[in-house]
Order: C-alpha cells, then structure tokens, then sequence
C-alpha cells in the first residue's frame, strides 16, 4: 500500500501552504501538573498525523482541547482562521470517533450512523444517501439493519468510523482508534482506515501508544513526553534520524554508545568508546568540539553478525559471543555480549537455516556495522 507521504504528499515543506489546524503555545494544567506543556504544532489539509506518546504524556488531552471537550489555561487553536476555543464542541468543524466506540446497542447500524445527522435536523433523503455512501465506504451496507452486539470488534470500529466520516468535519480525530482489536485485526484494519482516509480526503489525527501502528498509518508524528512535542516528523525521518534519546528508545530498538569526540572532518568523525573497546566511526561530521561526550545510536538491524572465520571489512567491528537467540519467524534476535561486557541486540531476517546463518548460545562471533548506519542522538 503506497501512504499519502509516500506519493509527493509533503505540505509541511512549502512555506506557501497554509496549515489547517494551528496550535499555538497550548497550555493545561491539572492541580498545577502540566498535561499539556506550551506545545506548537501545524497540521496540513489531508494529513492523517499521529500523536504518540506513553501513558500521561499529554497526547490525549491535546486531542479533547481540538475537540472542545478541555479549555487551555492558555494558547491559540484555529482551524482555517477560524478560532475554536470559545467554540463549544458542536460548533466546531471537527467530529470525535472514541476508543469505546460508543454505539448504541439498541439501535441497528444504519441507525446508529444516521443518528447525528438527525439530531442536527438534516433532511430525510439527504441523510439516506449520506448514510448509504459511508456505508459503502466501510463496506458494510449488507450490515444495515444489523445491531452492534451482532458485529465482530473490526465491524463494530468500521460503524463508528462510518458515523464520525457521515457528518463531514473537515477535521477526524481518532483517540486509540484500534486499540479494541486483536493483534491480526489491527494489523488489517490500519490499511482500511489508511485507504478510507485517501478517499474522502478528509485530515485525520490520532491518539495511539503503539509504535508500530503510528509508523504504519501517518503521514507525520508528534511525539510527545511530559506534557512536551519532542519531535515532529515523517515516520521515516523519526525512526532514522531521532533528536534525542527519548525518540530513539521509545521507536523501535537501539543500541546506544557513549564516548568523547576525537576526530571531526568534513566527511567523518570519530569518538573513543571503552564500552565498544575503541574508536567508533561515523560517516559525517558532528556538530560538536573535540572532546565533547557524544552519544551514538544504532539499530539492531543495521548490526551485522559474521562467523569467527569470516572477518568482516567493516570500519566498526568487534568481537563478541552470543548470550541469547529469539526466532521471530520472519528474523532472528541476537544478544551480544563484548569483551566490556556490553550487550548488543542485533536482528537479521531469516533467510534459511543453513549453518552459515545461524549463530547458537556462547558461539564467539565477529559484530559491526557501517560508519553511515549510526546516527548522533543528543541527550
């Protein structure tokens, strides 16, 4: 499936698009905590951004000040100029799909999808055929007169979906929209609410905690910690090049190194790492004076591991043995241990079981990795 980012989709890079959600300086505070700590941020027309975070750290709160439901202590929201804070949340041009989905039991699909559009007094023919597209949008117009105790979890997640997109906000907001779902079903539907999202065209911001799903749906994402945004940016660009070592351990795995800078050419640098037992090269300069302690992180799947009788041609290699192996199915986890003691993790697919591939428990292997897969992560 090819994402919106994946096709040119980058407003955020021209200065002559203007963003269509704008949050300024946003302050909440509850008993005098900070949930939402002075955050700015710019959302563009057909995004489908992430905000993504651990428990506590503000995200959700941030998505009830979009939706009206929290006011700021203080901060601008505005969606197209339009100013939403004195706004209550049914005059705003944003509609809410929640974590429990909230359907009425009682009430059959087709019901429950139609239910704001007559609350709001929207003409009868009108609302048939609104219903009966977003039906067909979600593939579920056999499911009509069915009630929502009568769906499986993916259905009953596609009616609320249905009954948040039939209403036409120019804005969604997704709050852990899958987190109901087993593993398999969420995996799957994130490819529906991808493809559903390109349709209608319509911006979609989500609230998860989960990694994976974030990196799999999003156009970009915010990552938050303590009330705070600490990086914005594609998924690509988050996993490959994060800003400090909250962003690189929290996405994903990483290996972190720590030692003083003491080469900085135009093309390479150097630090001295007793941790690794000497020098690890990186392939560009640092933006640091000699002798500044600089941390390096590394992917695991950017490790590699070779027989002690194939020595590798690498810039950075050591020697190690194998403390612990985990079969994954589709890759295998190795942990590492150097002479220093310290432990590497490192993942490689699994692309045969021949014995040249494999490496077993306390077997002495050769570990390293190239001067341009390490990145430079700030504290």
């Amino acid at each position: 499936m090819l994402t919106i980012s994946q096709e040119g989709f980058r407003p955020w890079t021209d200065a002559s698009v203007e963003p269509q959600l704008k949050i300024e300086n946003i302050v909440k505070t509850f008993d005098g905590f900070p949930a939402v700590d002075n955050v700015s941020l710019n959302i563009y027309r057909g995004e489908f951004f992430s905000l993504l975070g651990g428990s506590g750290c503000g995200k959700t709160t941030l998505l009830r000040m979009f939706a009206g439901f929290l006011t700021p202590d203080s901060g601008h929201l505005s969606i197209d100029g339009l100013d939403l804070i004195p706004l209550p949340p049914y005059e705003r041009p944003v509609n809410m799909m929640f974590q429990s989905y909230a359907l009425f039991p009682h009430m059959s699909v087709e019901s429950n999808i139609a239910f704001g559009l007559r609350r709001d007094g929207t003409p009868k023919d009108e609302i048939a055929e609104r219903v009966a597209k977003v039906l067909d949008l979600v593939q579920l117009s056999q499911f009509a007169n069915r009630k929502p105790t009568q769906l499986s979890g993916g259905q009953r997640q596609r009616v609320a979906l249905a009954r948040s997109l039939v209403k036409r906000p120019n804005i969604l907001l997704l709050d852990e929209p899958l987190s109901a779902l087993d593993k398999k079903l969420r995996e799957a539907t994130q490819y529906e609410l991808v493809n559903i999202q390109q349709q209608v065209g319509i911006t979609f911001i989500m609230v998860t905690h989960d990694q994976e799903e974030a990196m799999t749906m999003s156009t970009r994402i915010a990552v938050m910690d303590k009330g705070k945004i600490v990086q914005v940016g594609t998924p690509a660009e988050i996993y490959e090049y994060p800003q400090n070592r909250f962003v690189a351990t929290f996405i994903g795995s990483v290996n972190l190194f720590e030692g003083p800078l003491i080469e900085n050419l135009s093309d390479h640098a150097t630090i001295d790492c007793d941790e690794w037992g000497g020098k690890i090269q990186v392939g560009r300069a640092i933006g640091y004076g000699l002798g500044h302690v600089t941390t390096l992180g590394i992917r695991p799947e950017k490790i590699r591991i070779a027989k002690m009788h194939d020595p590798m041609a690498l810039a950075n290699r050591a020697v190690g043995h194998v403390k612990d192996v985990a079969y994954l199915g589709n890759s295998l986890v190795y942990h590492v241990v150097l002479e220093s003691g310290k432990i590497l993790k490192a993942t490689a697919p699994n692309l045969g079981s021949t014995p040249d591939r494999q490496f077993v428990r306390g077997e002495p292997v050769h570990i390293g990795w190239a001067p341009n897969a390490c990145v430079v992560v700030e504290p």
